[in-house]
């Protein structure tokens, strides 16, 4: 085992016994001045002590944010000045000179740094630590890696760990060693595992490890393979998710009132804007209560998206029921009203909506299978406000006038309701729920004057391949939709992938006109 080696080794056994001292003034000017190999040494002697003043200085020395004044040591960040061995502040003397750090020195605090972060409290640190490792797979650091392993608390790293052990062993002299590392190799859970197999595979001369490196690549290859067969039904799911909720809203003003509604895209990003705009109002009037702004984000694209809608029904719809292609054109023009509008309010350029931090990251369940916490959300907030909706329809005044209304307006008028108001609120519903939408698009990408257009086709799809005015027709055609697409654009691509869509819609519809579920009841419209 080399002398560096050792070194190491130290380090970690004070560092996991918590018997670390602090860095002392001679140590600190012996390693930020004079000779390189000197520096070296001191280095090498403060490391045998190193806490965490030790590692901000020598990551401050590798920055070179260190000055130097007689035999006071300093880190310079901006214009704040530190003692780089108490931590206080300190006046930075006239003086003072940087401290030079050459490439050699600068690999050896690289080093340094690599192996005080493996065992870090910060799981995010050590995490960082172990990618690090992961690129640097030579046996000079196994003694560093095992020790590390042996202290590893936390089930993720350790696996990591363990590749990058076998890893290691894997370019042993040794074949017993070898041999071992390719069986465990097998368990690999990742694709660096596949990458390692496959590059020790092309240099290995022993054929009873070439035969094992070769049954650990069968495993990890189907391994890796249902990995990717699940993250297509996610990404199916998620996409599905997020066209059930465009759709929802059009599924009330389409489905249920018979109003094509091209602005429905434009209604959406009515209800993105708000989100972006409430965002901005916590950050500059209550930034601690930040992560929490998507509560009142959530009613207010609500109710922004909704006026609008109102507003759109009183003063255009109203005036066009049974005219449906001037239903279509007019609210076409609305569509490009409303983008322009948006380009001279908030300008033609994407604005960003940031996730909270409990939307951040994700659950990595497999090695290349990973749910984004956002995803996740999404999907539960779509199913959230399917079931409010299909409540709202089928449980409350409301949905008994609409359902009313949308099968005998004669006869519902007769009965005493009143029809221009149950259709302004319908409509509002549905322009609510596109809110809702954009509100939950915000979180997956940048909003945008032209959010919406990206979706309006599909969503027309889905409640036509539903059935009119069926809320479980859209849910199964959304997540239908959603899941075929993903499947398809591995086999075939993104852009075939939709060619077949539509193609299978069409077939569809032409064998099934009523959609996925018909129509019950009877309409005096019919």
């Amino acid at each position: 085992m080399t002398a560096r080696m050792l070194r190491w080794l130290t380090l970690v056994l004070l560092m996991a016994s918590g018997a670390a001292q602090a860095l002392t003034a001679e140590q600190a000017r012996a390693i930020a001045a004079g000779d390189t190999d000197d520096r070296i040494a001191a280095m090498n002697q403060a490391l045998d002590q190193a806490d965490d003043r030790t590692a901000a200085f020598l990551q401050a020395l590798g920055e070179d944010a260190v000055k130097l004044s007689g035999d006071r040591v300093f880190i310079v960040r901006g214009d704040k000045a530190i003692d780089a061995v108490t931590g206080a502040d300190a006046d930075l003397p006239a003086d003072a000179e940087d401290a030079m750090v050459n490439n050699r020195l600068r690999g050896e605090i690289d080093t340094a740094l690599a192996a005080i972060k493996l065992f870090s409290r910060d799981v995010k640190v050590r995490a960082s630590a172990v990618a690090t490792l992961l690129a640097e797979t030579d046996e000079s650091k196994l003694p560093l890696v095992q020790k590390a392993l042996a202290a590893e608390t936390d089930d993720g790293l350790r696996e990591q760990l363990e590749m990058v052990q076998a890893a290691i062993l894997l370019g042993s002299p040794d074949v017993a060693r070898r041999l071992e590392a390719a069986r465990m190799m097998a368990d690999g859970r990742n694709r660096n595992t596949k990458t390692v197999l496959l590059e020790r595979l092309r240099v290995e001369d022993d054929a009873q490890v070439k035969a094992a490196l070769q049954a650990s690549l069968v495993k990890v290859d189907e391994r890796l393979a249902w990995g990717n067969r699940l993250g297509a039904m996610f990404s199916g799911v998620s996409l599905g998710s997020i066209l059930l909720l465009v759709a929802l809203g059009l599924a009330i003003t389409y489905g249920l009132m018979g109003v094509i509604n091209m602005a429905h895209g434009e209604l959406m990003m009515v209800g993105a804007y708000a989100t972006y705009v409430v965002q901005g109002l916590f950050q500059k009037h209550l930034p601690g209560g930040f992560d929490w702004y998507l509560l009142a984000a959530v009613p207010a694209s609500f109710l922004a998206a909704a006026l609008m809608g109102a507003a759109l029904e009183r003063g255009v719809i109203r005036h066009l029921y049974g005219r449906p292609l001037e239903t279509l054109l007019a609210t076409w023009g609305i569509s490009l009203m409303l983008m322009q509008l948006a380009r001279t309010v908030f300008g033609a350029q994407n604005v960003t909506v940031e996730n909270p931090v409990w939307m951040s990251g994700g659950v990595q369940v497999m090695g290349n299978l990973s749910l984004p916490f956002n995803r996740l959300v999404i999907i539960g907030f779509a199913f959230a406000v399917l079931l409010g909706v299909a409540w709202l329809i089928a449980r409350t005044r409301l949905g008994l006038f609409v359902r009313g209304v949308t099968q005998n307006r004669p006869i519902a008028s007769c009965m005493g309701v009143n029809t221009a108001r149950v259709d302004t609120y319908a409509f509002a519903l549905g322009s609510g729920i596109a809110g809702l939408a954009g509100c939950a698009l915000s979180q997956i990408g940048n909003v945008g004057p032209d959010l919406g257009q990206s979706y309006i086709v599909d969503a027309f799809l889905v409640v036509v391949l539903g059935g009119v005015g069926q809320l479980a027709g859209t849910v199964y055609a959304a997540l239908g939709l959603g899941l075929l697409g993903k499947f398809l654009e591995g086999w075939a691509g993104a852009v075939l992938a939709k060619i077949a869509v539509l193609v299978f819609i069409i077939v569809f519809i032409q064998k099934r006109p009523q959609g996925i579920f018909a129509m019950k009841g009877r309409s005096a419209e019919a």
